[in-house]
């Protein structure tokens, strides 16, 4: 009797070959696009897959290789205006038996972020929602139109241009009517 994976999707380490890649290929339905959409707060996503394989890394390690692919739709920063976002991008993860987690408050982050430790499962759709998370944009941008500078100020006066605020700008003035006085 087997035990019972914590998710549809969980690999068992147990169970996976030791001399074969294992490959694996998913793409989530409707209702799951929309959950996976809702938790990381996009107004919309499509076209999600991610496929790849899960080898054996000497003894008792494992790595993961996979290209994520997926259409995001993100409001503007600016505009909140629909920014849609298409994500290619490979993924890779290696599982580690002998992981140990330096847990000090001045402990530095590794270099290698791949790295994670080893559990008795391993969840490509889990990787898979995180690769994703990080591959979006934290301030998407629409790239239409240029952006025009708001002057404001006091009805009835005029409003101060990008040269008047320079700080030398006074000095250069103060300047040119030197030599113009010295000039005459």
């Amino acid at each position: 009797m087997s035990p019972t994976p914590p998710t549809a999707t969980s690999l068992r380490v147990a169970s996976l070959s030791q001399t074969a890649p294992t490959p694996f290929s998913l793409r989530p339905g409707a209702p799951a696009l929309a959950a996976i959409a809702e938790a990381l707060a996009l107004s919309g996503l499509r076209k999600l897959s991610f496929e790849g394989t899960l080898r054996p890394l000497g003894d008792s390690d494992w790595q993961l290789k996979g290209r994520l692919g997926a259409t995001a739709t993100q409001p503007c920063v600016v505009t909140l205006e629909p920014v849609v976002t298409r994500i290619d991008t490979d993924v890779m993860r290696v599982f580690i038996h002998d992981y140990v987690d330096i847990d000090a408050p001045e402990a530095e982050v590794p270099e290698d972020d791949s790295v994670e430790p080893l559990g008795a499962w391993i969840d490509p759709a889990q990787i898979m929602e995180e690769a994703l998370a990080l591959a979006l944009p934290e301030y998407p941008r629409k790239q239409e139109g240029e952006t025009t500078p708001l002057r404001v100020t006091e009805p009835g006066k005029t409003p101060m241009t990008d040269e008047q605020a320079r700080p030398f700008a006074g000095l250069a003035a103060f300047k040119q009517q030197l030599e113009e006085d010295n000039d005459t």
